[in-house]
Parts: C-alpha cells; sequence; structure tokens
C-alpha cells in the first residue's frame, strides 16, 4: 500500500506535487500546533504596514481543520490541478504557474477591494484564507475545457463536467458550508477562461501570456509525440530528411 502512495505521488507532475505537499504539510502543523495560523491568514494591513508579504503565499495553503472537507479539497486539488498540468498544460509548466498565479492575484484583489464596499465589506473580511478559492478555480477551468465529459455525483445522479462546478456549490450549501469561496474561485476561474480561451478567438489576442523570466524558471519540457507504426505512407521525422 505505501509502494502504490509513493508511485501515486512521484507520478504527479512538479506544481501539483509542489502545491499538495506544501498544502498538506501547512495543515497538519497548524492541526499540530506547530505553525500558528495568525501567522499565515490574509490580513492587508500587516501586510503593508509589517511587511509580512508572506501572507500573500501562506493564506493559500491552509485549508482549516483536518476533516472531511479537508478530504475533498485535497482530492480535488490531487485530482483536477493534476489533469490540467498533465492534458491542458502538457510541456507547458510556466503556462500552468501563471494561470495559478494570476487566479491568486485575481482572488486576493477581489477580497481587497470588496472590504473596501460598504453593505458587503463585513463578508469580506471574514475571508481570510483562499486555498479553498484557488482549487475551485481550477475546478472550473477543467470542467470549461472538459464539457462534455460525463460524471456521476456520488452515485446518485449523472451530468456533464460543464455543470461540476454548480453541483459542488450546492453540495456545499446542502452541507451548511458558506458558498463564498466556491464562488471567488468561479468568478477567478471565469477570468481566466475568458483571457486565456474565448478573448483570443474573438480579437486574435492573447492578454494572458505567459512573461519570459516566469518561463526562465522552468526547464522546457518536450512533448513526445508517438509516430504511427502501421502507416505505409507516414513522413519520415525530419532529423531523417535532413541527413
Amino acid at each position: 500500500m505505501a509502494q502504490v502512495v509513493e508511485e501515486w505521488y512521484k507520478q504527479m507532475p512538479v506544481i501539483t506535487r509542489s502545491y499538495l505537499t506544501a498544502a498538506v504539510l501547512t495543515t497538519v502543523g497548524c492541526s499540530l500546533e506547530i505553525i500558528s495560523p495568525y501567522n499565515l491568514y490574509l490580513n492587508p494591513r500587516l501586510v503593508i504596514k509589517q511587511y509580512q508579504i508572506w501572507r500573500l503565499i501562506t493564506n493559500f495553503l491552509y485549508f482549516r481543520k483536518m476533516d472531511l472537507d479537508f478530504l475533498f479539497h485535497m482530492f480535488f486539488l490531487a485530482r483536477y490541478c493534476k489533469l490540467l498540468e498533465e492534458n491542458s498544460f502538457r510541456g507547458r509548466t510556466a503556462d500552468f504557474f501563471y494561470m495559478l498565479l494570476f487566479g491568486a492575484t485575481v482572488l486576493t484583489s477581489i477580497v481587497l477591494v470588496g472590504g473596501m464596499i460598504p453593505y458587503v465589506s463585513e463578508s469580506f473580511a471574514k475571508i481570510i484564507f483562499l486555498s479553498n478559492s484557488l482549487t475551485f478555480m481550477m475546478v472550473y477551468v477543467w470542467s470549461k475545457r472538459n464539457p462534455f465529459i460525463h460524471m456521476s455525483f456520488l452515485g446518485l445522479f449523472t451530468f456533464t463536467a460543464a455543470y461540476l462546478p454548480w453541483v459542488l456549490l450546492g453540495f456545499s450549501v446542502l452541507v451548511g458550508a458558506s458558498a463564498w469561496a466556491d464562488l471567488l474561485g468561479m468568478v477567478a476561474g471565469h477570468a481566466y477562461y475568458f483571457l486565456e480561451d474565448v478573448y483570443p478567438r474573438m480579437s486574435g489576442r492573447r492578454p494572458l501570456r505567459t512573461p519570459s523570466f516566469i518561463k526562465s524558471l522552468f526547464a522546457i519540457e518536450p512533448v513526445v509525440v508517438a509516430r504511427p507504426a502501421d502507416v505505409r505512407f507516414a513522413a519520415p521525422p525530419i532529423d531523417e530528411m535532413r541527413r
């Protein structure tokens, strides 16, 4: 059993494995009182006045209590983060990292701006950890890029992946959890999906190009495409033609 888990962990792509590891270690550390959540939560005043910049990152790593909700979000993180990185972002680790960075920036901006708006400022002030929202963003982006995959919810009913975020949102409401985190994740996910997938098709421009300094942080991963073996008249590889 331990060997199976080890192999499953090693086979994860680098961003998924790194984020999952950091999230589990942070949450377990807080549960064992090795780390204090008070040093991790998002607090704009402490970030600006006391230069506690790490809070802009650590609030995405803590998933509250180690309960059923924690297990659900770890499952979503391991599954949909991995699916995105292995499929939509295959060979484009820098682009995937930039997507997470964009989502984290959008979520943080929404909370900061919402905290200054009358009548809703109290609601936004209660949002001090955005880990669930970032996980939900990945679920939303995956569902938009794979809308026709058939899924089942707890064996009760089937639906296509396009409705997955709404099914999970409804489940959160039914179990009494706050829907704010899921809604924020949907907003951030839709912002990325529109700017990366919809707007370029409409205008021919891509506003979310990954900066070169981020690309320089990650080695270029070659994508291996198998050459068809049974096709008699398949074109030879370019290297062979050059010879």
